[in-house]
């Protein structure tokens, strides 16, 4: 029995981080129509931009605060000089070229600049050691990051379905002319739409840095899961990113700690089932406010 809960906490801990990876790839897709294969070098970045600024600073929470900034404003750069001259519903496969190869050049630059050695960012003093849950103890910090996956979503329930902006993001997909015709800047809205889902993927990479560690590599492994977790959850909605992140992550735990060898079988497995029987994923392409 405590074994079992000490796999479900860690499994709703996984599920945690692949919902905020995958929230910021269903935002990306969901309202700009952009297909972003770069979205596990953001999480990289992410971590490695944190891990500097914590060896620099000597504060996780300004690394926590400042390393999404910085990779948001990369994205800021990314879309305006190169994404903007690729969107269109037949230019799929334009941005996928274009993204995967943006992803090679940032694992290389990776590489070159903080090496091929296995980092980690130590956890927050504060956050350190263990509290009782139920039977058992577990770490604080893997603990307060299911939170605060809740309260990323929470925020972008809030900001997309329920705020102006939300508004003119959802009308901006329908119909971007519009948009344009009420004199507001389409082209802004997602700019800072492919910004805030480049800063995601960089937080996650943040607070996923003390439990997974950072390493080369590691930017494709995260973008494969979060791939699965917005396909298994629908294209472009982030209810279906919740609720797929919840499934995958529940999946990818349990299976190494039960059948390590068949572990990246049961994930793809659980995509099948869930494809088989509704092709568009769990949510459909519903929209992100969910």
């Amino acid at each position: 029995m405590e074994n079992f809960i000490i796999q479900l906490l860690n499994g709703l801990v996984t599920s945690m981080l692949l919902f905020i990876m995958a929230a910021g790839l269903s935002l990306i897709f969901g309202q700009m129509n952009v297909i972003n294969l770069a979205h596990g070098s953001f999480y990289l970045l992410g971590g490695y931009i944190g891990l500097t600024m914590v060896r620099q600073l000597g504060s996780f929470w300004w690394a926590l605060l400042l390393a999404p900034l910085v990779v948001g404003g990369l994205g800021l750069f990314i879309e305006y000089f190169f994404l903007r001259r690729l969107y269109g519903a037949h230019r799929h496969l334009d941005q996928v070229l274009f993204t995967f190869g943006l992803a090679l050049v940032a694992a290389d630059l990776i590489r070159w600049n903080w090496g091929a050695y296995v980092e980690a960012i130590p956890a927050p003093a504060i956050l350190s050691g263990q509290v009782p849950v139920f039977t058992i103890q577990f770490p604080l910090y893997r603990l307060s990051l299911i939170g605060f996956g809740l309260l990323i979503g929470l925020f972008l329930w809030f900001f997309i379905g329920r705020t102006r902006l939300g508004a003119i993001i959802r009308a901006g997909v329908s119909d971007p002319q519009m948009v344009s015709g009420l004199g507001i800047n389409i082209h802004l809205v997602f700019a800072l739409v492919f910004a805030l889902g480049t800063a995601l993927a960089a937080l996650a990479g943040v607070v996923g840095a003390p439990i997974t560690n950072l390493y080369p590599g590691l930017d494709f492994e995260i973008l494969i899961l979060t791939l699965v977790v917005v396909v298994v959850g629908g294209l472009g909605t982030l209810k279906g990113a919740f609720w797929g992140a919840l499934l995958i992550g529940m999946a990818d735990t349990f299976g190494k700690a039960l059948l390590p060898q068949f572990a990246l079988f049961l994930i793809f497995a659980v995509m099948a089932v869930v494809l088989l029987v509704r092709p568009s994923g769990l949510f459909g392409l519903e929209g992100v406010e969910g």
